[in-house]
């Protein structure tokens, strides 16, 4: 784009009309009951977790000071490292400052030029942006379609080929085909890396993800990315995998080496949510109780939601997609659920493909049956209008 204000203005004008424009919001408003966040597990304003925080920054400071590979690297990121190789059953993690730059480390590490990156079409934007900035070939299989990923494998006769998926995609609340893209990158000698940011947590029978939903190790899944500002409630991310892998990522990963360390007191409050979130598992059972209660009631009022395909009730996340079509309507629904008391953010393109703008409305273990009931009626009265 050319440096010009009235060249902004113009592409700025141009998003308005198109119903693109993105308005930051200042918090939540009082009496409005929040169905748009990612607090799956209800940890942000857990006691313990505060405790942990405010006690981390009166003993470390509220900063960390230095990148890790200079001073930065503390007990507490030590500590929390041990604990998420335990907890995903991985011999070691690697704490990293944001979910972004952990995919962007993973792949920016273990691919060049010379690599092809298989890609889920829906994979998340750090993924995608994570493929074209190492500078690979990036190919794109049609969304779960295993068949299509492995196809692109075959054909292909670079040395280093990763395969890349969401294990729970944020837009659609749907699985990925773990399983079947194991066993096609096993075949094809490939990397296969899977960002569960969404997963891990909330899914599996204790809420170790979807690795744990599938019955799959790290053989089958050698890359493993979570992050900790979904179910955990606080902020950042981690890759897990064996040790050689985490250790070649702490040589060659640019965004851990290059970058501040995560504050020692969110890795204290990351620690308490961990240990809260293998106690207090009836908030893993709570929250999709009650996704699957608030997808029966729409299904009753017949209000259709989820995928093209998928029926009401089948998907074992917390994400459940609207999908309106154009991002006005989306828009016009999201305004009239605020206006009844419940906040459903409209989620348009780039961020999902044209035509499928739509609502992500997500559950929490801080929810209460009848919040749910009432969003449920009041989206039926809503689209009803």
């Amino acid at each position: 784009m050319q440096r010009d204000a009235a060249a902004l203005r113009a592409a700025l004008a141009d998003l308005g009309q198109r119903s693109l424009v993105r308005r930051r919001r200042v918090g939540v408003p009082a009496g409005v009951a929040n169905f748009c966040g990612n607090d799956y597990l209800g940890l942000k304003d857990h006691p313990e977790v505060l405790r942990a925080f405010t006690e981390a920054a009166s003993k470390h400071g509220v900063g960390s000071g230095a990148s890790h590979l200079v001073t930065g690297h503390g007990p507490e990121h030590e500590a929390l490292e041990a604990e998420l190789a335990a907890f995903t059953g991985r011999e070691r993690a690697l704490v990293f400052s944001t979910g972004y730059m952990a995919n962007l480390g993973v792949i920016g590490a273990l691919a060049d030029q010379k690599s092809v990156i298989v890609s889920d079409k829906l994979n998340h934007a750090s993924l995608i942006d994570a493929g074209r900035l190492c500078g690979g070939e990036v190919r794109r299989y049609r969304h779960a379609d295993f068949t299509h990923a492995e196809e692109l494998l075959a054909v292909s006769e670079s040395p280093t080929r990763l395969v890349v998926t969401d294990g729970v995609f944020s837009m659609d609340g749907d699985l990925a085909p773990l399983p079947e893209l194991a066993a096609a990158a096993r075949e094809h000698r490939a990397w296969l890396v899977v960002d569960d940011a969404h997963g891990l947590g909330v899914i599996g029978k204790t809420g170790r993800g979807s690795c744990e939903h599938f019955g799959l190790g790290v053989d089958d899944v050698p890359v493993l990315v979570g992050t900790f500002g979904k179910a955990f409630g606080t902020f950042g991310a981690f890759a897990a995998g064996d040790a050689d892998l985490i250790e070649f990522l702490v040589q060659k990963s640019r965004t851990y080496t290059y970058t501040t360390a995560l504050p020692p007191a969110v890795a204290a409050a990351t620690r308490a949510a961990l240990r809260v979130s293998e106690r207090e598992s009836w908030r893993r059972e709570k929250v999709l109780a009650l996704a699957r209660r608030f997808r029966a009631a729409v299904a009753t009022a017949g209000v259709k939601v989820g995928l093209e395909g998928v029926a009401a009730g089948a998907s074992a996340t917390s994400i459940v997609p609207l999908i309106l079509g154009e991002a006005d309507r989306a828009l016009s629904v999201s305004r009239q659920l605020e206006d009844k008391g419940f906040l459903v953010a409209a989620i348009r393109p780039p961020t999902v493909p044209a035509g499928t703008a739509r609502l992500r409305i997500t559950f929490s273990a801080a929810h209460e049956e009848a919040q749910v009931d009432a969003l449920a009626d009041a989206l039926a009265g809503v689209l009803a209008t």
